[in-house]
């Protein structure tokens, strides 16, 4: 987000958001946020640059709550030692920083009494259950089925009917078939008639541009993994799960696994080249210290309810704590990793007082996880981050 959207400095990528050939090079930012607001970007214990110390003490940070404990304490003493207690205050996360977001909407409250004014989500998960593909857990197959519908959209693997129309319109019939009749056959599953199965069959093959035949062997439920591997079978390509307008090659032409997500790797060399010699050159900050760009902490302490992370109850008690909280959301059509269907879902099911509601905005994108790569979404999300920021200040009020 430091150099894709928020910060003084963006990477150079093509408009679509798509890979350049390196070497990879910095780009003025003129939609970056310095102009509505000071940025502080914090790396939790063991991402980017930031290290227990000893080493083995790292442990003591990973977990849910302990991460929310750390960060917390930084971001007071930071406040604190900056004279900022009585500044507007925002915080901002991706993906897993959507999580950090809304467990230190709480830990803040709770434990320093410091009151946010907004909290902005990009590609949110919050409730992990909406994304876990495992028996017994229908809610994924739902939730991501739209997102399936806006991809084979983007590949052309639809109906001419459907690719008549536009995205929108393709989604929300998708939605609609989601949330009624295929939710329906999965609460029914086994004891769904012959006749009504082939119906829903053909429905969800319809939308998703699976076949007949492989909807029907998967059961009527279809994994991000193996929609990935299938939709472009016949191409021998895989499609993005970050965002699934990317495709990539395969090796093994058989596996209906995911070999690799394109659409990571066509950006990542391109923000770690970028981040690295930005931290030295312009920064002037030497260590032999490697950054963090995307890692992996086990084992992590998640504190599970039932099974799932569901830190959406965090943020719905900030909420009803703190009614001049706002919060903006930005998801992505073209996201396979937090689906938008499955962020509509968690925030219909924060429980608060309607009134509330009016303070949550959802903004929706044409890219993916990552849709600010793509320039118009660029443009967009500074236009509508600023807005939000402009009108939670608190400024005049």
């Amino acid at each position: 987000m430091h150099l894709g959207l928020l910060g003084p400095r963006r990477v150079h990528l093509a408009d679509d958001g798509g890979a350049l050939p390196p070497p990879y090079r910095l780009l003025d930012n003129e939609y970056s946020l310095l102009d509505e607001t000071d940025l502080v970007f914090i790396d939790p214990v063991s991402t980017g640059y930031s290290r227990a110390i000893p080493p083995k003490d790292a442990k003591k940070f990973h977990g849910l709550r302990e991460d929310a404990v750390s960060v917390g304490e930084f971001i007071r003493l930071y406040v604190t030692r900056n004279r900022r207690w009585s500044s507007p205050k925002f915080l901002i996360g991706e993906s897993y920083g959507t999580t950090r977001a809304a467990a230190l909407s709480m830990e803040l409250a709770d434990h320093l009494k410091m009151n946010l004014n907004g909290i902005m989500l990009v590609s949110t998960v919050l409730n992990f259950e909406t994304l876990d593909f495992k028996p017994g857990n229908d809610l994924p197959f739902v939730l991501f089925l739209p997102t399936y519908a806006a991809t084979a959209w983007f590949h052309k693997k639809l109906a001419p009917q459907l690719l008549a129309m536009p995205l929108a319109d393709v989604f929300d019939q998708a939605n609609a078939f989601a949330e009624g009749d295929y939710t329906g056959a999965l609460f029914k599953s086994d004891a769904l008639d012959s006749a009504a199965r082939a119906k829903i069959i053909a429905q969800y093959a319809r939308f998703t541009g699976l076949s007949s035949n492989y909807v029907d062997r998967a059961n009527l439920r279809v994994p991000l993994w193996r929609f990935a591997s299938e939709l472009l079978a016949g191409e021998k390509r895989v499609v993005g799960r970050y965002d699934s307008r990317y495709k990539g090659y395969v090796r093994d032409r058989l596996s209906d696994r995911m070999e690799q997500d394109p659409s990571y790797e066509a950006v990542a060399g391109a923000f770690a080249s970028t981040f690295n010699d930005y931290i030295r050159t312009e920064l002037n900050y030497d260590t032999d210290s490697p950054y963090e760009i995307l890692t992996s902490v086990r084992p992590w302490n998640w504190d599970a309810t039932n099974g799932y992370v569901d830190v959406g109850e965090t943020l719905a008690n900030a909420l009803t704590h703190n009614p001049f909280l706002k919060i903006h959301v930005s998801s992505g059509y073209y996201d396979l990793a937090t689906p938008v269907l499955a962020t509509r879902y968690t925030f219909n099911h924060l429980g608060v007082d309607p009134k509330l509601l009016t303070n949550i905005v959802i903004d929706t994108y044409t890219a993916g996880h990552m849709m600010y790569l793509n320039l118009p979404d660029l443009k967009k999300s500074k236009a509508d981050l600023a807005r939000f920021i402009s009108g939670a200040s608190g400024q005049g009020q």
